[in-house]
């Protein structure tokens, strides 16, 4: 059987554990917890119906894995932007999503401070953009955002399964700080002990040392040391690509 043969349909059946324990059918599962999740958790902390809410959760799903951008929701959903930052805030509380914040140090002044959006669960981020078989969800336009949100929530519950509170720990870059005319970007910064991982996300199994090009931008913060760089990625085994960069398959995380 070839690496990673039943990835997709992992990530777009999604994690709950309902779906594992007994057989349920997919799409009758996340409808009833999409009607349960209005009803019940959030019933009384909107002012909108459900018709309304759903077209927000649909629109914000469309977008996990990318800058937060509250005005184009508030522009498609038909609401004003204050109200979409309630509900987004609203899904955060209740564990819908997730904000990964841009990491922040004065020796990164050119450093873009919006936080990025992701949905804590890839299936119900299917189920809301109509993504309905694994097949197509693979060769989409959005396959790279699913994945990426995948891994990011992956590592997410590896800190919350020990007790850990994540958002003082992971961060992402993106900026104009090295020399260059175009943004740079690092998936996720990882700060332990005072050092800074930089971890880069591909859906290729042929990871390249370019790959992790933005993370010597990390030597500019002088009061932080700069860890080895991690290309997460559909590789068979660990593989140095240079001293200070590793690839890795995803099942590390």
């Amino acid at each position: 059987m070839k690496p990673y043969a039943h990835l997709w349909e992992i990530i777009h059946k999604g994690s709950y554990p309902e779906l594992y324990d007994i057989d349920r059918d997919w799409q009758e599962y996340y409808s009833s917890y999409v009607s349960t999740y209005l009803e019940r958790d959030i019933n009384e902390l909107i002012a909108a119906d459900s018709i309304t809410f759903t077209k927000f959760l649909t629109s914000v799903a469309a977008r996990t894995g990318e800058m937060l951008n509250y005005a184009k929701i508030a522009s498609e959903v038909g609401v004003s932007e204050p109200t979409i930052k309630t509900w987004i805030s609203i899904l955060e509380r209740t564990g819908i999503v997730f904000l990964l914040q841009p990491y922040s140090a004065n020796a990164l002044n050119r450093a873009i401070k919006t936080p990025k959006i992701y949905f804590r669960d890839t299936g119900l981020a299917c189920y809301l953009t109509r993504w309905l078989t694994a097949d197509a969800l693979k060769n989409s336009a959005v396959a790279g955002n699913m994945f990426e949100t995948f891994i990011v929530s992956e590592i997410l519950k590896s800190y919350t399964n020990e007790g850990k509170d994540y958002k003082f720990n992971i961060f992402y870059y993106r900026g104009k700080d090295k020399k260059a005319s175009v943004e740079n970007e690092i998936d996720l910064i990882i700060e332990e002990d005072g050092c800074l991982y930089p971890i880069e996300i591909k859906m290729s199994g042929n990871p390249k040392a370019t790959m992790g090009a933005a993370n010597p931008i990390l030597d500019k913060v002088k009061e932080k040391s700069r860890g080895m760089g991690i290309i997460l990625c559909l590789i068979d085994k660990k593989t140095y690509l240079r001293e200070n960069l590793l690839a890795l398959p995803i099942e590390y995380i």
